[in-house]
């Protein structure tokens, strides 16, 4: 199943390597030749903790605070170490345990948490251009003025297999890449958090994007339900709780109808419509109703549709996405995504974006049918990189000549879908939707807010399948306010877009100035 986000090309992953002493042992027979090497390759792993001061100064107040980039290890039923988990945590000096905490990742899976650390809530930003590639090195990297520091303590995690992340001991990275063996590692990890630096009475937040909303869904039910621990709220930025409707599955026409409003948006961006309206806000608007009602009606026609209806359907769906009219109509009224991103400009000899649709990228291929890459990646990748392997060491005195993972191909390709927990029966499925942990969570704990910011460009998680998901929890009518909807005129990654990225930090903050005392 493909993931909400997609890495590019997988990372060397770091060896390590053990030097051979037992030439030297063997020169005394009265040493076992054994005894040396095999003590030292069972030297049991440890924790790791560096802790810098610095402050900054945000809305006209200055901040003190505790950087501690470490390692925290996570154990088995038998107290034996499974897991290094690297995190950075920026504390405010003197604030007390009843300070907010929010805990933050990102998706994939199979991404580090540098995206979130540096793009959006972090104390230090990278600059980058808005909606085009970046030059090379030097980078600036910026005291953020759109930190949430002065609303909440912050932790960043990297899951199993990211970052400086690994298993270890007798567990494989592989041993914590599903559904369940990731909720249950993060769990962890908040739950020893927690217990260590005495932050049980402090309001706790979960912050997640991309897949990271998948995984706020599971683990904020699990750890309420599982471990006693009532969350303030949870912040979805990009979201996507049912995979199966972004799949454009044969037989399956939700993505088609859930996609249509954000290509309209796409289009109406890039200026390739025919009468292209003034107000975006009407225009998408127009486009969630079309797609909704005679959209999906055609569509559910199948191949009953007659061949006027379908002509006229094509001619609609032009004027909303920019596509030929005949071209749409050769499609069957149904062109999914990657067609979407290779046709909308080619005329132009670029693709369009996926993660934001306001990238474009040079078509390798003028006369292929799909994109073959996302131009956001390799315009930003660079950028973020450099600047965090530069931060972490620098600044936060952590890492020394460890490779830092950002992205890892083989836990997306890997990944186990199985239900976070059995079902009804008593048996394990595959999952693709957690709306139902997510109903579980706000149902137990009839305190919980959520909410969840929405980027109209976004091709990843396109907003529509959000509004429809949301709309489908199921949830009694006093609840169903605690699920409140935020949109920015930018795309998955919406803070990349400095106007979006303030915006994003006044929600956040008002958010958690809402339920931090509730």
């Amino acid at each position: 199943m493909s993931a909400p986000r997609l890495p590019r090309a997988g990372r060397a992953v770091l060896a390590f390597a053990l030097a051979a002493i037992c030439a030297r042992a063997a020169d005394d027979p009265a040493k076992d030749p054994e005894d040396k090497p095999e003590s030292a390759a069972k030297a049991p792993p440890k924790e790791e903790s560096s802790a810098t001061q610095h402050t900054i100064l945000v809305g006209g107040q200055t901040i003190r605070y505790t950087a501690t980039a470490g390692t925290l290890l996570l154990k088995d039923d038998k107290e034996e170490p499974t897991a290094s988990v690297f995190f950075v945590a920026y504390t405010k000096v003197d604030a007390g345990p009843g300070r907010p905490v929010t805990f933050a990742y990102n998706g994939g899976p199979g991404s580090s948490s540098i995206w979130l650390h540096l793009g959006a809530f972090g104390p230090k930003r990278v600059v980058t251009e808005d909606a085009q590639s970046n030059p090379p090195a030097p980078y600036r990297l910026v005291d953020n003025a759109y930190t949430a520091l002065d609303k909440t303590d912050l932790v960043f995690i990297d899951p199993v297999g990211t970052g400086f992340s690994r298993a270890v001991g007798k567990a494989k990275d592989k041993d914590f890449w599903g559904v369940q063996q990731d909720v249950h590692a993060l769990g962890q990890f908040i739950l020893a958090y927690v217990n260590r630096n005495h932050r049980w009475n402090s309001p706790k937040y979960l912050l997640g994007e991309s897949y990271g909303t998948f995984r706020s869904a599971a683990l904020v039910n699990f750890l309420q339900d599982k471990k006693g621990m009532d969350f303030n709220g949870v912040v979805l930025i990009s979201c996507v709780l049912d995979q199966s409707s972004l799949e454009f599955a044969p037989g399956d026409d939700r993505s088609y109808v859930f996609y249509l409003p954000s290509y309209a948006a796409t289009a109406w961006y890039h200026k390739v419509l025919k009468d292209r309206p003034a107000d975006l806000k009407a225009f998408l608007a127009n486009a969630r109703r079309f797609a909704a009602g005679d959209y999906e009606a055609a569509l559910a026609q199948g191949s009953g549709i007659s061949p006027a209806d379908k002509a006229a359907m094509a001619r609609r769906l032009a004027a909303f996405t920019g596509l030929d009219a005949e071209y749409v109509e050769k499609a069957n009224l149904r062109v999914n995504l990657f067609q979407f991103m290779q046709e909308l400009q080619r005329a132009r000899g670029e693709i369009t974006s996926r993660l934001d649709t306001r990238f474009t990228g040079y078509s390798l291929d003028l006369l292929a049918e799909y994109a073959s890459y996302d131009p956001q990646e390799p315009a930003i990748d660079g950028a973020f990189t450099a600047a965090f392997n530069g931060y972490v060491r620098d600044d936060l005195k952590f890492g020394g000549d460890r490779e830092y993972g950002v992205e890892n191909e083989d836990a997306l390709n890997s990944w186990d879908w199985r239900r976070v927990e059995p079902d009804s029966q008593g048996l394990d499925s595959f999952v693709v939707n957690v709306e139902p942990e997510l109903t579980a969570a706000l149902n137990n704990n009839p305190h919980l807010r959520v909410q969840v910011e929405n980027g109209l460009y976004d091709l990843a998680t396109p907003f529509c399948a959000t509004e429809f998901a949301v709309s489908h929890l199921g949830l009694p009518p006093k609840l169903q306010s605690h699920v409140e909807l935020k949109y920015y005129e930018a795309g998955h990654m919406m803070y990349l877009h400095e106007a979006s990225l303030a915006e994003l930090k006044k929600n956040l903050a008002d958010f958690i100035d809402r339920t931090d005392s509730e």
